[in-house]
C-alpha cells in the first residue's frame, strides 16, 4: 500500500489544514441515515451478510474520498492507496479484539477474507490495538443494540487524523429498513464536502452489491 506526499503549495485544501491543525480539539463527527432496503430486503435473502456488506459499503465510502486516507506527517501529509480497515471484533469471553482487513474493490473477494480475518480475530487472546506503528487503517465499530442519534470515540490527542466510523442498529422505516452510520474525521484534513462525498459513496456501494 504506497503512500504520497501531498503538494501544499498546490492542494486546494492547505490553508485549511494549516488553520485546523493548530486545534486542541479538531475532530468533529456527522451522523446521517443509512438506506438498507435493498440489503435487508434482497441481498440478505440471498446469502449475503449484512455486517459484511456494511463493511464493503464503508471501504469503498473512504477510497473513495482521497481526504479520508491522508494521515500526517509532522508538518507534511501524505495520502495512502489503500488503506485496511480495523474493526471490533466480540469474543466468546464478552470483551473484543481489533481486526484488520485490507479493503478490496471487488466485493466477493473483500467478503471472503473478511470472513476468515474476522474469524481469527474473535479466537485469538491479543487485543491486536494499533499502538501507532501504522497510520493506513480506519477504525470501525458497530453498535447493533442502539439506533443512536449522535455518537462520538475515545481519540488519543490531536494529532490523531485516523477517521472513525460507526454505525447501529437496522431498524425499519415506513416501507424500508434504515440505520444510523456516523464518521468522525480531523478538520485539518476534512470539510464537510468531504463529509457528504462519503456518505454518498457509501450509499452507492450498499445499493451495488
Amino acid at each position: 500500500m504506497a503512500e504520497h506526499i501531498v503538494d501544499l503549495d498546490t492542494w486546494p485544501r492547505a490553508a485549511q489544514f494549516r488553520f485546523f491543525r493548530a486545534y486542541a480539539q479538531p475532530h468533529y463527527a456527522t451522523t446521517v441515515r443509512i438506506d438498507v432496503t435493498d440489503l435487508m430486503q434482497v441481498r440478505k435473502g440471498q446469502g449475503v451478510n449484512v455486517y459484511r456488506a456494511c463493511l464493503y459499503a464503508i471501504g469503498a465510502g473512504l477510497h473513495a474520498v482521497p481526504e479520508l486516507c491522508m494521515r500526517f506527517r509532522g508538518d507534511d501529509v501524505v495520502r495512502h492507496d489503500r488503506i485496511a480497515l480495523s474493526m471490533t471484533v466480540p469474543t466468546q469471553a464478552g470483551a473484543f479484539n481489533y481486526a484488520y482487513v485490507p479493503f478490496a474493490p471487488d466485493f466477493s473477494a473483500f467478503d471472503a477474507q473478511c470472513k476468515s480475518l474476522i474469524a481469527a480475530a474473535a479466537q485469538t487472546s491479543a487485543l491486536g490495538a494499533n499502538s501507532g506503528q501504522r497510520d493506513d487503517v480506519a477504525y470501525l465499530s458497530c453498535l447493533p443494540w442502539l439506533d443512536y442519534t449522535s455518537i462520538n470515540n475515545a481519540l488519543p490527542g490531536p494529532d490523531d487524523c485516523i477517521p472513525r466510523v460507526s454505525w447501529g442498529k437496522i431498524v425499519p422505516r415506513g416501507d424500508g429498513w434504515d440505520m444510523a452510520m456516523t464518521l468522525e474525521v480531523h478538520h485539518a484534513l476534512v470539510d464537510g464536502a468531504q463529509v457528504g462525498a462519503y456518505f454518498d459513496a457509501v450509499q452507492g456501494a450498499l445499493d451495488g452489491i
